[in-house]
């Protein structure tokens, strides 16, 4: 694990002891902090009983602690917490600052930092194994994987290639990252912000965190050119990135198959320029690229039954994420005379009203199979444009899919909604996907593949 001798001997609070904050109170203890650990769940408080005391935050002086650390899925905007620790002075925050206050202690290293709204899942883990392939230590973290405190230290000359959610960086104040990078805004979260505003605003956080790294940003929507508008006239190293870009460096054909669709354009573009700011060559990048095994979860290939193609793209939680996978499978003349292809699953537990960017992609939808409760809300905005059929549940849209889906066409689970009303997270969502995809097809493999982290 990760451990900093400036935390010996200061009182830290952790509240929230399931993954990053057992992580961060681990890391406390072994750097000689004092902890005082809370959660609501027996089960998350056991590992840390005669350790560390056991006590609810609300119910402490906080006077003399060096802080409150809280897990990113406490919601700052109406949760008691944050008040309670700022009125006494100290900040909230998370493990990613932890990490960038340990940061001193450590080996010389390099720290990426990726945000975004869509795409910084693939755009990290694709970062990682482009260096790794090159022969360049580096660890992933933050928002996939295990949590960064919990891994150990890279040895002089590695990086640390973190995803950021907004949540995170709103927990995190010192951590300057020799490269920072943004994908893309789009709406999302407006449930723990004020605004659309507010949230990009946290996004931008990450930048103004540095004191000498790079911007990186891929100025394709408004929100991203007017936050690269502001970096640029504030005179910070700023470096502008295209999907294009990907293509007019000859690195577009060699891609993975994992890497297919605009959308992992996108990504792979902006992993390129991350790994050329880290020094690599575009021979180093080109075989990263074309050797990247993919993420679960995320335009998943899970089967091929007679023909026809099984996708789990679970991870599209949004209609901005859904997209570009019912972009990725346009009408092919080839296939069944170029007719749309694409039985899509889709619904949940939902962020928006309406289709929203899906709209321009509906003419490559042959059916859509509606689940969750927002299931009847597609139903409407769909019906008279496509074939609709209203399941409900995965299991049933597996099923009615399968049996109308032709050699050439696609069944794609690419949800463009929370996962919430029916499943714990967008993982058990995909397993349970593919679980249904093996029992009714009968190919396949129905074992998870590994976890990308929430």
């Amino acid at each position: 694990m990760i451990t900093s001798p400036a935390f010996k001997s200061k009182r830290f609070s952790v509240l929230g002891l399931a993954r990053s904050g057992a992580a961060a109170a681990e890391a406390l203890l072994a750097s000689g902090a004092e902890v005082i650990g809370w959660d609501r769940q027996d089960i998350a408080r056991e590992p840390f009983e005669g350790r560390c005391r056991l006590i609810d935050p609300l119910e402490l002086d906080l006077t003399g602690f060096a802080g409150v650390v809280v897990s990113p899925g406490v919601p700052l905007n109406n949760h008691p917490i944050g008040p309670h620790t700022w009125q006494y002075g100290l900040p909230v925050i998370g493990d990613i600052e932890l990490f960038a206050q340990a940061r001193a202690a450590l080996p010389p290293h390099k720290v990426v930092g990726i945000t975004g709204t869509n795409g910084k899942s693939t755009t990290t883990a694709l970062t990682h194994h482009i260096l790794q392939s090159a022969g360049v230590p580096s660890v992933m973290g933050g928002n996939i994987g295990d949590p960064i405190l919990a891994q150990e230290p890279l040895l002089e000359g590695g990086v640390y290639v973190l995803e950021l959610s907004s949540f995170q960086i709103d927990l995190t104040f010192t951590l300057d990252c020799d490269v920072a990078a943004l994908t893309n805004i789009t709406p999302d979260h407006l449930d723990r912000y004020a605004d659309f505003a507010a949230y990009a605003a946290a996004k931008e956080r990450l930048f103004a965190m540095q004191a000498h790294g790079t911007a990186l940003v891929c100025d394709e929507d408004e929100p991203t050119q007017a936050i690269a508008a502001r970096l640029e006239a504030a005179g910070k190293p700023l470096v502008r990135v295209k999907t294009g870009d990907l293509a007019a460096a000859g690195l577009a054909e060699g891609r993975a198959p994992s890497l297919a669709g605009p959308h992992n354009a996108q990504n792979a573009a902006v992993a390129a320029e991350i790994c050329r700011q880290l020094g690599l060559s575009e021979a180093q990048i080109a075989h990263g690229l074309a050797t990247y095994p993919g993420l679960p979860h995320r335009m998943e290939p899970v089967c091929d039954a007679g023909g026809v193609i099984y996708i789990n793209d679970s991870k599209a939680t949004n209609t901005a994420s859904a997209a570009p996978a019912l972009a990725a499978f346009p009408p092919d003349p080839a296939i069944n005379g170029g007719a749309p292809r694409i039985h899509w699953i889709v619904g949940g537990l939902p962020k928006e009203e309406g289709l929203g960017a899906c709209a321009a992609h509906i003419g490559n939808v042959a059916a859509a199979y509606t689940i969750g409760e927002a299931g009847p809300m597609f139903a409407e905005h769909l019906d008279g444009l496509v074939q609709v059929e209203r399941c409900e549940l995965i299991s049933e849209a597996v099923r009615r899919a399968s049996e109308a889906a032709r050699p050439g066409e696609v069944v794609l689970l690419s949800p463009a909604c929370a996962s919430y009303d029916q499943f714990r997270d967008y993982e058990k969502r995909g397993h349970h996907f593919r679980q249904m995809v093996v029992a009714i097809t009968g190919c396949g493999d129905a074992g998870e593949s590994g976890s990308a982290g929430a």
